[in-house]
């Protein structure tokens, strides 16, 4: 028997039935939990900022093109400083 993180509720869970990296959910406030050990059960509430980031690496290239639309419009303030003088 574990509990929630979050708030607190018996969870049973069998360590011989879960695994490593297994999302649960507590069914007394239906948060995410992963299982982060199995013997014993240790479990790590999922918060929001986590999903978030998992989500950062797929928005990255995304990123990556206005980076360089940026350095594009550096050079070209750059060029037009030089025609000033």
């Amino acid at each position: 028997m574990v509990r929630c993180p979050d708030c607190d509720a018996e969870i049973d869970v069998d360590e011989d039935e879960v695994e490593e990296g297994e999302i649960l959910t507590c069914p007394e406030c239906d948060v995410e939990i992963e299982v982060i050990q199995t013997h014993p059960v240790r479990l790590n509430l999922i918060s929001d900022e986590d999903e978030d980031e998992e989500e950062e690496p797929e928005s990255s290239s995304d990123d990556g093109d206005a980076e360089d639309l940026d350095e594009d419009e550096e050079e070209d303030e750059d060029d037009d400083e030089s025609t000033h003088v």
